[in-house]
C-alpha cells in the first residue's frame, strides 16, 4: 500500500514576522520568536487543507477581502481556548456570598463573560445564579458571552460536553443542570434548556475600538486568563474598554495570574484578582 507523505512547508523568519505582526495588530496577541514552531505547526494544517504550498501565499489569502472566512479559521488555530467549569472556584464563592445578596432588592443583574471560550464559564455563572435564586429569592439575570473564536462560540451554543469535562462538578448540580445523551458509544451531556436560555453568545475582538457589538452596561464582568496573552499597553486598552461597559461600582474578575499593577484604569482592588469600578 502506497503511503502519501505530505511535504513539509517551512515558515521562514520573514513569514513569522509578517504573521506575528498581523496577529498582534489585529488581535492583540503577542508572539515572540519562541512561538514560531507552534505557529508553523498549527497553520500547516490549513495550508495542507487548502493545497497552498507556501506561508507567503497563505498570508496573502488571509490579508485579502476574499480570505475573510479563512481568517476566522486562522484565528481559531492561534487563539488559546483552555477553560473548565468552576475554574478558580473562589471567584464563584465570592459572587454567591458577597455580590449577589446586594442584588436581591434590585431584582435584576447583567453579567458579561468576556473571552468565554466554549461556554464553561458563562454556564457556570448561570448555574451559580440559579442556585442562589432557589435559596434567596428571584433575581432576573442574563449572561452575555463573547469570544473571538467562531468554533468555540458554536460549542458554547451547542452546550454539549464530554463526561470528562463535567466530572468535577458536584453530582447535585450535574443532575439538575445537565441532560445525558442516549448515545452509549459517545456519552455526552448537554446544559438544560433553562440554563441555555440565560446565556447569549456573540463574537467580539478585544482589539475593536468601542465594543459596540455588546449592548448596554453590566454589573459584573468576568475577563479571566485572557489578557495574559497581551502586552501591558494592550492590557490597559482592553481593561479600559471593558470598564466603559461596567456600571459604576461594578465588579471585574481577572484571572489568577493577571493584575492591574501600573495600569491606568478606573479600578480599585477589593480582593486579589477582584476589582471594583471607581
Amino acid at each position: 500500500m502506497e503511503i502519501n507523505i505530505l511535504p513539509t512547508i517551512k515558515m521562514t523568519d520573514q513569514d513569522f514576522l509578517k504573521f506575528s505582526s498581523f496577529i498582534y495588530t489585529n488581535y492583540g496577541i503577542k508572539m515572540n520568536q519562541t512561538k514560531k514552531i507552534m505557529l508553523e505547526s498549527r497553520l500547516q494544517k490549513r495550508l495542507y487543507a487548502l493545497k497552498i504550498d507556501s506561508f507567503k501565499t497563505y498570508f496573502e489569502l488571509i490579508s485579502s477581502t476574499q480570505g475573510q472566512n479563512e481568517l476566522l479559521e486562522m484565528i481559531d488555530l492561534v487563539s488559546t481556548n483552555k477553560t473548565d467549569f468552576f475554574r478558580e472556584h473562589s471567584h464563584f464563592d465570592y459572587l454567591s456570598h458577597n455580590i449577589l445578596p446586594l442584588f436581591i432588592a434590585k431584582k435584576a443583574i447583567r453579567i458579561w463573560s468576556a473571552g468565554c471560550s466554549s461556554g464553561e464559564e458563562p454556564y457556570t455563572i448561570a448555574m451559580v445564579l440559579s442556585e442562589f435564586i432557589l435559596k434567596n429569592g428571584f433575581i432576573d439575570y442574563h449572561v452575555t458571552a463573547t469570544d473571538i473564536s467562531i468554533s468555540m462560540l458554536q460549542k458554547g451554543i451547542d452546550a454539549i460536553y464530554g463526561l470528562d469535562r463535567v466530572a468535577a462538578i458536584p453530582l447535585e448540580l450535574r443532575m439538575k443542570y445537565f441532560l445525558k445523551s442516549k448515545n452509549i458509544l459517545k456519552p455526552t451531556v448537554r446544559m438544560t434548556p433553562e440554563i441555555r436560555r440565560k446565556v447569549t453568545f456573540q463574537r467580539l475582538n478585544f482589539m475593536d475600538e468601542n465594543y459596540t457589538e455588546v449592548t448596554g452596561s453590566f454589573d459584573i464582568i468576568f475577563c479571566r486568563n485572557t489578557i495574559i496573552y497581551f502586552d501591558r499597553k494592550t492590557q490597559e486598552q482592553v481593561i479600559n474598554r471593558l470598564c466603559r461597559k461596567l456600571q459604576k461600582g461594578g465588579i471585574l474578575f481577572l484571572g489568577h495570574s493577571e493584575s492591574i499593577n501600573d495600569l491606568k484604569v478606573p479600578l480599585e482592588q477589593i480582593r486579589p484578582t477582584i476589582f471594583r469600578k471607581i
